[in-house]
């Protein structure tokens, strides 16, 4: 349910990192939501249902279409049927924020949403979102039920953060002979805007739009809630609260361990170095791994 309710809000989030920085550059082209679908696992599967890309067409895929299972509407839809299906779990507050949620977006995203009607949509994603995490982390007793919530959701928004810092190193960026530059900066910009981050890093660093701090900010610094580091410290965190109550270690905990003391001992320096986008892509595969090893190692408890 969680990891479903996260992914929305994460979509939204895509789109909004498209939509800023389509607007920093010189040619608003369609070609610039290439990389946004790619971001999202989702490019081929668009290529399936669409003839040619156009910037009308993917935004409608990623927030709308049904036979997108990662859209903002059928993850909205998924999150609520699970939240049915656990229903006498889930306290009323939860509930209540879910289901509201839900028919809120099936209104707003009931036909294609206009240009101009985009950022308000997404806002209104992102603020449904925080309710349910909001009701459920007010309301809810701190047992395996919220460790699991816990757990779904920061391997979703580890995934998203990564995925979204690749869009802008790897694909987005449009010439090595623009990094550094005055676009490079605002295409940074734009990233910390779309993870809710542009005031928490201006405090950590002064406002200065460099490079390797932003990728420091959202993939090593513990204090960043929506960075990789933070995410695995309550990943880990939740895991040996799970340990302690089934008295049993599972191979989950291992990889999680493993990732969090990657996330401990890398410097940013020695990241950049040596590919940002490399490190990225070994990080999204390393924590879908750890998604499995979860699933499959408490199958049989819950």
């Amino acid at each position: 349910m969680f990891r479903y309710i996260e992914r929305a809000e994460n979509i939204a989030r895509l789109v909004d990192a498209g939509l800023r920085m389509s607007l920093t550059r010189s040619s608003a082209g369609d070609d610039n939501w290439d990389g946004v679908l790619q971001s999202a696992g989702v490019r081929e599967a668009y290529d399936e249902g669409h003839a040619k890309l156009t910037n009308a067409d993917a935004i409608d895929y990623l927030l709308r279409d049904r036979s997108n299972p990662s859209s903002v509407m059928s993850c909205i839809d998924s999150g609520r049927n699970n939240a049915r299906m656990v229903r006498t779990a889930l306290t009323r507050e939860t509930w209540e924020a879910t289901n509201e949620c839900w028919i809120d977006l099936k209104s707003l995203l009931e036909k294609r949403v206009k240009a101009a009607d985009l950022p308000e949509v997404i806002d209104v994603i992102k603020r449904r979102a925080g309710l349910i995490r909001g009701a459920f982390h007010g309301s809810t007793l701190r047992n395996e039920l919220y460790n699991f919530a816990r757990i779904g959701t920061f391997i979703e928004r580890a995934d998203n953060t990564s995925r979204i810092l690749d869009v802008k190193y790897y694909v987005l960026l449009p010439s090595v002979s623009a990094v550094g530059s005055s676009l490079d900066n605002v295409q940074w910009e734009s990233i910390l805007r779309s993870v809710s981050a542009h005031r928490a890093y201006s405090w950590a660093y002064d406002g200065e739009y460099r490079a390797m701090n932003i990728a420091d900010f959202l993939t090593l610094n513990v204090q960043m809630p929506r960075s990789l580091a933070y995410c695995y410290e309550k990943i880990v965190s939740n895991l040996g609260y799970l340990a302690q109550d089934y008295e049993e270690r599972l191979p989950a905990h291992d990889t999680a361990d493993a990732i969090r003391t990657t996330l401990q001992t890398r410097a940013i320096r020695d990241i950049m170095d040596q590919g940002l986008h490399e490190f990225l892509e070994d990080f999204v595969s390393r924590n879908n791994q750890l998604g499995a090893e979860i699933s499959d190692g408490y199958r049989f408890y819950v």
